[in-house]
């Protein structure tokens, strides 16, 4: 029997950039948005090492990458240098960095928020309901699997 603490899973933290508390969700997705590797962490975990392990994790299926897009949060010579040994010498990454300090749609950085709007559509993903992460993980894995199924079969 598993003590009610208030919190949701051991895997659970507070973001002090952002002011949340509960999960990240770290989503390597293609070009066309579907997803290729998910890793769920706590809140206050390193977003660049966050990607690092996604990326090491789904390396078999990243096989003849050459381009990383991401956003200004995962820039630095060190993730660079991180992202060569996990992808090989070949991939080079790219920062897409915002020019103004109002909204402005970025190339390329608007197709992994498209994916996460495509995960707040399933009334499981909306919210944090799950206790472990590989719950979470799985139903990520399961409502992705569902879009790209579906848009195969029309």
């Amino acid at each position: 029997m598993r003590q009610d603490n208030g919190k949701k899973g051991e895997v659970y933290g507070f973001d002090g950039g952002k002011k949340v508390k509960g999960r990240k969700r770290h989503i390597v997705v293609d070009s066309q948005g579907f997803l290729i590797g998910v890793l769920v962490t706590e809140a206050n975990a390193s977003e660049r090492l966050g990607a690092v392990v996604v990326l090491d994790e789904a390396k078999e299926k990243l096989s003849k990458l050459e381009l990383i897009w991401v956003d200004s949060g995962y820039c630095g010579k060190n993730f660079a240098n991180a992202l060569k040994q996990v992808c090989g010498e070949r991939v080079r990454v790219e920062v897409i960095e915002r020019t103004a300090k109002m909204f402005e749609r970025l190339p390329r950085r608007w197709i992994v928020e498209r994916t996460f709007g495509w995960l707040n559509r399933f009334r499981r993903l909306s919210k944090d309901y799950e206790f472990y992460t590989q719950v979470s993980e799985a139903m990520i894995y399961g409502s992705l699997i569902r879009l790209m199924v579906k848009r195969l079969a029309s």
